[in-house]
């Protein structure tokens, strides 16, 4: 199990945004952090101290100058998300992406859509992409995959059968509990459980995660086989919780 680490980007800016309040507009939208440093600085930090896997979201239009930099910065080192799709993938790969990461573009008709699959991998090969299957769990206890910043719900259930479908077309998941984003009110440990269970492949969570109990959590629901990255609640955003510590962990140490 490893921690990976995030540059979240928004006007440019690296930001650490509640979970469901982006959209288009600015009414709503509630930040937990907002950083004097620009995203080489949180690059070169995470190279340094060896951490790969790191995802960079470009949350909305107006981020690809910050997106690039960061990707120029660590380059092969992190992987980049936002409004990723067939027509620009490549750029972002030459740019310095070990990977990129698709939502919204893979949601036709309330689903996840095979021609759309199709498409990416003319252009992408399944090492080269991260599918996000962020979703919010329903009244009747699915979890349904949500799109276009996390405002839309799909008809989309997160099961077995579609996490060994799409594991065909990716290296691995990256996977919200949108309901638990931004608000360090503790993991969903169901759904930790249920993507340990059901994946085939590589799994990373985010959203909730305010202690280092809630890491234990996603270690013993997760088998170790969960990856998981911390946002708000990170000393180097504003929280409490160490990002030293938690690198030395993924690298070896205590």
């Amino acid at each position: 199990m490893q921690f990976r680490p995030c540059i979240d980007l928004h006007n440019n800016q690296v930001k650490q945004i509640v979970g469901g309040s982006l959209r288009d507009d600015a009414a709503g939208l509630r930040t937990n952090f907002e950083s004097e440093y620009d995203s080489a600085y949180y690059a070169e930090m995470y190279k340094r101290d060896n951490l790969t896997g790191g995802h960079v979201i470009m949350l909305g239009p107006g981020n690809e100058e910050s997106a690039l930099l960061a990707l120029k910065t660590y380059p092969k080192g992190l992987q980049l998300g936002g409004g990723i799709k067939p027509e620009n993938a490549r750029q972002y790969l030459e740019a310095g992406a070990a990977q990129v990461i698709v939502t919204s573009y893979l949601i036709e008709d309330g689903a996840v859509s095979q021609r759309r699959l199709d498409e990416l991998m003319k252009v992408l090969d399944p090492a080269e992409l991260v599918i996000d299957l962020s979703c919010r769990k329903t009244a009747a206890g699915d979890y349904l995959v949500v799109f276009d910043r996390w405002q839309k719900f799909t008809a989309q259930k997160i099961s077995a059968d579609l996490l060994e479908k799409l594991s065909q077309y990716c290296c691995e998941f990256l996977i919200h509990a949108v309901d638990m984003e931004g608000k360090m009110s503790g993991v969903d440990g169901e759904l930790v459980a249920k993507l340990a269970a059901e994946s085939p492949i590589k799994c990373v969570y985010a959203g909730g995660i305010s202690s280092y109990e809630d890491i234990d959590l996603i270690a013993a629901n997760g088998g170790g086989r969960i990856d998981y990255t911390v946002g708000s609640a990170l000393d180097i955003f504003g929280g409490h919780l160490s990002y030293q510590k938690l690198a030395a962990r993924t690298n070896g140490g205590a």
